[in-house]
């Protein structure tokens, strides 16, 4: 079931302007363009679950009207009714061909003006737009500005993401090309700078992706992981088909398959897959390579782009002499696809995806779904799907060498193969559409209506997320009912993930929005602010870090230090450097002590025996948490902190009002400086609830 806001309902009309591609109701005929790509599903997607939602009265498509010569279905009709509350709107525009998304620029202003025209015809504007890639956010971001309606930016794929991605590789680049890119990244940046929410599908995305934009707010931008349609996919088997469809192609098709599917696009990387299948003879030997790139009749009659790819795929088989051995089917159907991972979960084989950059991936859902383990690209969205479900491998795309590494030694472990694609199938459960639009909107309501009380709090509760606020769900309902019920108590998390990961499992989890967020070990400050969706960064906070923190220094200084290992990209903060220890617990003080001798101040943090982090000599949880009490005001005796593990310590000992729950780890309650804190007998959030009554009667009794 929905859940409906408590705030006053009412219904909402979403308009969502998706310029590119071949936009239709159904039967979408991917890859026909370079454009006609996942992003249209997962528009479809949305609109379908968005309108079980009673809280919505009426979605609307709008997209650009345009002949076809290499298509039978006609995209210049003005409306499809795509059912009671759904409409899809085509506008027509000066010039009346297909355009790819390089030349949709040039149709702007009179898309602009026939779109305006639309919404004022209308018998009331709608609530929200919602823009779907970069040329459609400098439309909305128009028509904010010509009448004031706010909308929601989705990017999908960025400009500068393809920019990095072009020069790494070393393509060459063009002046036409440069030109079209720089007015990309224009159009986004005009819509980074100003869209009311940016709805991101992954942390890198919200985190690194968006951050090279010079109007980057992480406070704006939401990370809520599509959902996807799975459930075709879980029992899919094998069919005739497909067999005929990959068996002639090859000469033994019972051994395990290396399986890709996607367009054939610069960005998705497929040279590099054929590299590394053939320049490992070992990998050649134990799996066949199949490669599924979109459709095709004749190769000259694709985009210029996709044929150029093609091309390239098929000169790399003919030098790698890879023939009977790499299936690269000319066509399929859509129906085929679940059958197309089926036939390779039979077969022992393993989804890679070997992109220079995946917004999400939703190829990898539906292969984990099927049962096959994945090998993906570490830039995007497969870090937070493999995080999640522990279903695979992540991979440098342009080391092909390590890439084909991975796939053979995964191959060769039937045990852990096993693991992998067992863990997929978490994938059904944890990226819903139901669960995706409830989040949606419930921001589009803030987002639209906002609600203003600036009531400001007489007492604060602050308190770590892991196995703290979560780990059990019937603890966190209660907490969210407890917390309801405590008039003029803030409340805040401080934890040792980042700000967008913080939020992502706190909404996952279905607990309140927190009034501030103390993120990546104290080391960022966050508030809501009065319109409940958009939290401001502590500029003063991150100013005060800034003095004596010499983060490059200390990151070459800890190169080669024995017994650390540097964690992923994702959680290198501005004013943070996370390292895996080898579980040492003299580590700290060895690397305290090396540090100093170099004249290099820090704060060292080491929990659980495994996360080790390093902060400004001014960042901790605890003075993080002292900040926050300042800045709101608090007494010392009304402030409430709980934890659980050693990145937690510094905030319990300086706090009076100090709770640990009982599921506490790191020995935390032998700690020195822990006489004075409140032990619960009760684990994780009722745990929390325990402790803060504890202190509310102390103080009732004072």
């Amino acid at each position: 079931m929905f859940h409906i806001s408590e705030r006053d309902f009412h219904t909402m009309h979403i308009v969502h302007v998706a310029l590119q591609g071949c936009l239709r109701g159904s039967d979408i005929e991917y890859g026909i363009t370079a454009d006609t790509g996942g992003h249209i599903r997962y528009l479809l997607e949305l609109v379908e679950a968005s309108e079980q939602d009673p809280a919505i009265d009426r979605i609307t498509l709008i997209t650009r009207a345009f002949d076809s010569d290499f298509s039978h279905v006609d995209y210049t009709c003005p409306q499809e009714v795509l059912s009671d509350r759904v409409s899809l709107v085509r506008l027509a525009t000066d010039h009346p061909g297909y355009l790819p998304k390089e030349q949709l620029y040039q149709e702007l202003p009179s898309f602009m003006d026939a779109f305006e025209q639309w919404l004022r015809r209308q018998p009331q504007l709608p609530d929200a737009l919602h823009a779907h890639y970069a040329d459609a956010g400098e439309v909305a971001a128009e028509m904010q500005a010509r009448l004031g309606i706010p909308f929601v930016f989705t990017g999908h794929s960025l400009g500068r993401s393809k920019l990095k991605c072009l020069q790494q590789s070393g393509t060459p680049l063009d002046d036409a090309t440069h030109q079209t890119l720089m007015r990309r990244i224009a159009f986004e940046a005009r819509a980074i700078r100003e869209a009311g929410l940016i709805i991101a599908s992954s942390r890198d995305e919200a985190e690194v992706q968006y951050a090279d934009y010079p109007g980057y707010d992480a406070g704006r931008i939401r990370v809520i992981p599509p959902g996807s349609h799975l459930s075709a996919f879980t029992d899919a088997a094998s069919t005739p088909c497909v067999d005929t469809m990959l068996g002639r192609f090859l000469t033994d098709p019972n051994k395990p398959a290396l399986l890709a599917i996607a367009r054939p696009v610069t960005r998705k990387n497929l040279a590099a897959l054929v590299h590394a299948f053939g320049n490992s003879p070992a990998l050649r030997d134990k799996a066949n390579l199949v490669i599924v790139a979109g459709v095709r009749e004749r190769i000259d009659h694709l985009e210029s782009e996709l044929a150029d790819n093609l091309r390239e795929l098929l000169e790399l088989i003919d030098d790698y002499d890879l023939y009977g051995q790499v299936a690269y089917p000319r066509y399929h159907r859509e129906e085929d696809i679940p059958a197309l991972y089926a036939w390779a979960r039979e077969r022992g084989g393993i989804f890679i995806n070997p992109a220079f950059n995946e917004p999400f991936g939703l190829t990898l859902l539906e292969a984990s779904a099927a049962g096959l383990p994945l090998v993906a690209t570490d830039s995007g969205g497969p870090n937070d799907i493999i995080e999640q479900c522990g279903n695979g491998i992540l991979i440098n795309p342009r080391h092909t060498e390590r890439m084909a590494c991975e796939m053979l030694d995964l191959l060769n472990d039937p045990a852990r193969w096993q693991r992998m694609a067992d863990h997929g199938h978490q994938a059904v459960l944890a990226f819903d559409w139901q669960r995706h639009v409830q989040r949606y909107h419930d921001l589009l309501a803030r987002l639209c209506r906002p609600h203003t009380d600036t009531t400001p709090p007489r007492a604060l509760l602050i308190c770590d997320i892991d196995n703290t606020l979560t780990g059990s769900p019937v603890g966190i309902q209660t907490f969210n009912a407890w917390y309801q019920a405590q008039p003029r108590l803030g409340f805040g998390v401080a934890t040792g993930r980042s700000f967008h990961s913080a939020l992502s499992i706190l909404e996952q989890a279905g607990i309140v929005y927190p009034q501030l967020v103390i993120s990546s070990v104290g080391s960022e400050i966050h508030y809501l602010d009065d319109s409940g969706v958009r939290y401001q960064k502590d500029e003063r906070w991150s100013a005060l870090l800034d003095q004596h923190w010499q983060r490059e220094a200390i990151a070459r200084a800890l190169e080669d230090f024995p017994g650390l290992t540097p964690q992923g990209p994702l959680e290198q903060r501005r004013h943070k450097l996370s390292y895996f220890s080898d579980g040492d617990t003299r580590l700290s003080a060895r690397v305290q002590r090396y540090l100093q001798q170099r004249g290099l101040a820090c704060t060292v943090i080491h929990s659980h025996g495994r996360y080790f982090d390093i902060l400004p000599i001014n960042a901790s949880k605890g003075l993080a948490v002292e900040h926050v009490r300042q800045r709101f005001n608090i007494p010392a005796r009304q402030l409430y902190v709980a934890g659980d593990s050693g990145n937690d310590l510094d905030m319990l000992r300086a706090t009076p009002c100090s709770i640990v729950v009982a599921n506490y780890s790191d020995d935390l309650l032998a700690a020195p400086g822990m006489s004075h804190v409140y032990a619960a007998s009760a684990a994780h959030a009722l745990g929390i609830i325990e402790g803060v009554k504890h202190f509310q009667q102390q103080e009732l009794a004072s």
